[in-house]
């Protein structure tokens, strides 16, 4: 495996640099991808490309194989058949678990799970990539590098005011940035962000956009969502599961007005808003 090596994007964010090959723009291939559990195709023939520094959300009903999809590309669950590959040389149906997030693949579930009884700023001590876990966070002086990189990524999530509070006396959106926040300290080049906004005021749901958006460009974003009045506000590009497979595709005005996408998942109170 080749060396890592990173870099700084606009902001201050050290992106990881390495032999992903995404020279014709496409950082992420899913290929006819199947999955069965006791018989159910959770995933049927799934193919699936994700842009390199594209924002995508994923929509569909209950059931539809967006959690099987993102544990696919995580590594946490094997297809029985198809190809995924990181760029156009790393097949990731090759590499474990620990070995995927190395390359810079992150993922954040739906219900945020910082460590409460430490502070912001020691949270993204502790998730910064190739941190010496518990490794003294007391007696341990960052170097001034690792302290920019938390800097950066504070005012990136835009908790720098509170880097010194408990993370669990943290409101729940705040919650959800600062798991963002951790995400960004290990360099992903691509995130999956399952229903970011569940449980958010209509504020936190403003400034969760926001910063989404801002990643788009630096990283690759999938974001998988219910909300459609969020994914309204930030995605170009949306994904239609239904039964494993994609049923439609494109900007979200024309799946709104797309027959199938209504009456598999819209319906009619949604489609026309």
């Amino acid at each position: 495996m080749s060396e890592l090596v990173s870099d700084l994007d606009g902001s201050g964010l050290r992106l990881r640099q390495e032999s992903v090959d995404a020279r014709h723009g496409i950082l992420l291939y899913l290929e006819e991808v199947t999955v069965t559990f006791d018989g159910f195709k959770a995933i049927d023939n799934l193919s699936l490309y994700i842009g390199d520094g594209e924002l995508r959300c994923i929509i569909g009903p209950n059931g539809a194989g967006k959690t099987t999809m993102m544990d696919i590309i995580t590594g946490k669950t094997k297809p029985d058949s198809g190809r995924v590959f990181f760029g156009q040389t790393i097949d990731l149906l090759k590499l474990d678990e620990p070995a995927i997030a190395r390359m810079g693949i992150g993922r954040k579930f739906q219900r945020p799970t910082v460590i409460e009884p430490l502070t912001v700023l020691e949270n993204l001590e502790l998730a910064m990539s190739g941190a010496k876990r518990f490794r003294g966070l007391i007696t341990t002086r960052l170097s001034g590098e690792e302290r920019d990189r938390i800097d950066a990524v504070l005012e990136k999530v835009g908790l720098t005011e509170h880097s010194g509070r408990l993370a669990g006396i943290l409101a729940h959106g705040q919650k959800q940035w600062l798991e963002i926040g951790m995400l960004l300290m290990q360099e992903p080049r691509l995130l999956l962000v399952d229903e970011p906004v569940a449980g958010m005021t209509p504020a936190e749901m403003d400034r969760t956009a926001e910063l989404l958006r801002s990643l788009a460009g630096s990283h690759s974003v999938v974001v998988v969502e219910h909300d459609m009045g969020f994914v309204r506000s930030i995605a170009d590009q949306v994904t239609v599961l239904h039964q494993g497979r994609v049923l439609a595709e494109g900007r979200l005005e024309e799946l709104q007005i797309d027959p199938m996408v209504i009456e598999v998942y819209l319906g009619a109170g949604d489609a026309y808003h």
